[in-house]
């Protein structure tokens, strides 16, 4: 026979007595956070004012932002930001990511509070695309990236360099190209107008391929036609792209090159306003320089150099070609990247000469015992050129253009900087150090923007153009991508005599919660990832947060 118990424990008959809702309310004990980053000074990427705020990560998203303080003997590791900023990390929107199936860690990116890094521009996308994207998932990454697909690289892969337009049959296999690399997960259709082979296209080519582009929600970034003399009549063009193609556009690193054009910018923006006000979802990004970096070959006129290096043997041997090439440069050296000065134009990258790297074209031509004249440079440019081209850092715009280009509220941070180990070649400084140089010499020395609008413009802003909702905040559901740094100090070290350098104030760098940069260390981590164009995304989902002035 069973035993029997008359009668329960009281304190059973107690519990029993409690609403079952009053239990539930109670948070389990065992309730914890991966991270979490105490008492600094918030600011979300929003343009909202700055704010002492706990933010918490679990699972690589935030999952609290609190004013008050949270438990820390909740949190697995609690990061001190006492005196510092705590921002969500930077999304770079115009990144040369070539290299990063060799340098997989991205550290010269990373270290300048970089999370996330769109690769793929200037119309040099990667194709076939998907191959690309199969062969970078197989990396540790140091930070996530993302793709365009590339105008140049679909243009050549169908038409090689000629100068031509393409046939009706040419003009469907890239079209078709374009769409299957937005079906593979591309951001949108990159154009590198005043490069091999896009500058040889027209602009209904670029039109054609942009709209299909903006049929899977893509955006259109370019590389202008010309940014010294031509300047105004490629932002012309571009803005007629997207107006006619109906999809939102990013002048890429806008600038204004050579002494003639300098101060057009005013021009420029106000051709952005206009166009805005007309419908025209038009935005800009920029790098904080006023030096730019491309090959040696854009100081030759583009319609000698296609066909490759043998058709532009053959157009040498022609007397009249040749002096039309010659004068076509000095035109250039003049006018547009060369600056009207030979000191302006420096060695980078030479892979031909590398001591070579760091001198400038004058140099050059003293060291071979030439008179340093602009009429006495083109046959070494040329000779370069022939060897196989060069990288090459061009002293050509005015501080007064950077500045009013950046203040623009439609303008965000970009580096065009390429992933770069320390110590090989001489480098542009920006690929080191644009994300600390906007924070330290423009928003804190010089006032160009305040603090939150330089967060915002490389947060907020980039990641509203990529329609990424849950990027470039700090708020409960956001990927905890964060960037911890110190406003008084952080600063860009590299210079263009001397660009190895990390920069200095930035102690904390998270990709998904986890620290790749520890205390001022870089870490064994990597948590990054290839992210993917949203599926089913819009025009609507481009819209950008209005910036706070």
């Amino acid at each position: 026979m069973p035993l029997r118990y008359p009668h329960r424990p009281t304190w059973l008959c107690l519990i029993a007595l409690l609403p079952a809702a009053h239990l539930r309310a109670q948070p389990p004990v065992t309730a914890r956070y991966d991270v979490l980053i105490s008492r600094g000074t918030l600011i979300d990427g929003s343009g909202a004012t700055r704010r002492v705020a706990d933010v918490a990560i679990r699972g690589g998203r935030v999952v609290r932002v609190s004013a008050t303080p949270l438990v820390a003997a909740r949190a697995t590791r609690v990061i001190d930001a006492r005196g510092l900023v705590v921002a969500p990390g930077f999304i770079d929107l115009h990144a040369h990511l070539e290299p990063i199936l060799d340098m997989p860690d991205a550290q010269s990116h990373v270290r300048q509070g970089v999370t996330l890094a769109l690769g793929g521009p200037d119309g040099g996308g990667p194709w076939p695309f998907g191959a690309h994207i199969d062969s970078v998932r197989t990396r540790r990454l140091g930070m996530n990236v993302a793709f365009l697909a590339g105008h140049n690289s679909i243009r050549r892969a169908v038409m090689r360099t000629e100068n031509r337009a393409p046939s009706a049959a040419e003009l469907t296999r890239m079209t078709s190209m374009v769409a299957q690399s937005m079906h593979d997960g591309a951001f949108g259709l990159s154009t590198g107008l005043r490069y091999l082979p896009g500058t040889y296209s027209k602009t209904d080519e670029v039109v054609a391929l942009s709209r299909v582009a903006a049929d899977s929600g893509g955006i259109y970034t370019s590389h202008l036609r010309e940014e010294g003399v031509g300047l105004i009549e490629g932002v012309a063009e571009a803005i007629a792209i997207g107006r006619e193609a109906r999809i939102p556009i990013v002048l890429t690193h806008h600038k204004v090159v050579g002494r003639l054009m300098w101060g057009r910018s005013v021009q420029t923006l106000g051709m952005v306003d206009s166009a805005r006000r007309a419908g025209v979802d038009v935005m800009l990004d920029q790098y904080p320089y006023t030096a730019s970096y491309t090959s040696l070959s854009v100081l030759v006129p583009s319609w000698a150099l296609a066909g490759g290096t043998a058709a532009l043997r053959a157009r040498l041997e022609d007397r009249v070609l040749s002096d039309s090439i010659v004068r076509g440069i000095v035109e250039l050296l003049r006018n547009d990247r060369g600056g009207g000065d030979l000191q302006r134009v420096q060695f980078s990258r030479v892979t031909w000469d590398p001591s070579l790297n760091g001198t400038s074209m004058r140099d050059l031509l003293v060291m071979r015992g030439v008179e340093p004249t602009l009429e006495n440079a083109p046959p070494f440019i040329l000779e370069g050129v022939l060897k196989g081209d060069a990288g090459m850092v061009y002293h050509v715009m005015d501080e007064g253009d950077v500045r009013r280009i950046m203040a623009h509220p439609q303008t965000m941070i970009a580096s065009d900087g390429r992933i770069t180990k320390l110590g090989a070649e001489k480098p542009h400084p920006r690929n080191f150090g644009t994300f600390p140089r906007v924070l330290g010499r423009y928003a804190r020395d010089e006032s160009v923007l305040t603090l939150e609008q330089a967060v915002h413009k490389m947060t907020a802003m980039p990641a509203a153009r990529l329609a990424l909702r849950d990027r470039g905040c700090l708020r409960v559901g956001c990927v905890g991508d964060v960037v911890i740094f110190d406003a008084a100090t952080v600063r860009d070290v590299g210079t263009f005599e001397d660009p190895h350098h990390y920069p200095d104030g930035i102690p904390y760098v998270l990709v998904s919660g986890v620290p790749v940069v520890d205390r001022n260390v870089f870490t064994d981590a990597r948590p990054g990832t290839v992210i993917l164009r949203p599926q089913g995304t819009t025009r609507a989902a481009h819209s950008t947060p209005r910036t706070r002035r």
